[in-house]
């Protein structure tokens, strides 16, 4: 993990990978939990019974916003900023699900930081993210992900 200072000294990394994150183990637990919340129950998700039968591979797959939706807690095993304050999710330039993930695969974030620009009271923040699955070739996402982190 890069220890940071403050918000200002992402700047540097602009154009670099700055990190690669923890493994992380997509259950169906928290495949179902997330259907659940969200309302998105569709049988590929929950169905393990029919999924056996009808999906390749013969598992149910995590839903392509949950998959998205790890980039902030992935990122917390990247880097740490040690003196801010907020950080907002700014938004996404683009998202594209390129292969989807198994039931009980493990991800992980490979992050680049493509700018880093100041803003009144801290950094708006580009990064190249990238979700690997473990033991595949193809990752299961590839986004521009945008974050606004202020100065404490």
């Amino acid at each position: 993990m890069i220890e940071l200072e403050r918000p200002a000294d992402l700047i540097p990394w602009v154009g670099k990978e700055i990190g690669v994150s923890d493994w992380s183990l997509i259950d169906q637990d928290k495949i179902s939990r997330f259907a659940e919340l969200t309302g998105d129950d569709h049988w590929i998700h929950v169905d393990v019974e029919r999924a056996s039968r009808e999906m390749p591979g013969g598992k149910t797959i995590a839903h392509g916003f949950y998959t998205l939706s790890l980039i902030p807690y992935l990122v917390r095993s990247v880097y740490r900023i040690r003196v801010r304050g907020k950080g907002l999710n700014y938004g996404l330039n683009k998202v594209r699900y390129t292969s989807p993930v198994p039931v009980n695969s493990r991800v992980r974030l490979r992050q680049t930081i493509r700018a880093a620009e100041m803003v009144e009271g801290g950094v708006r923040v580009t990064s190249d993210c990238v979700i690997e699955i473990e033991g595949q070739e193809r990752p299961a996402l590839v986004a521009e992900f945008l974050m606004l982190v202020y100065d404490k």
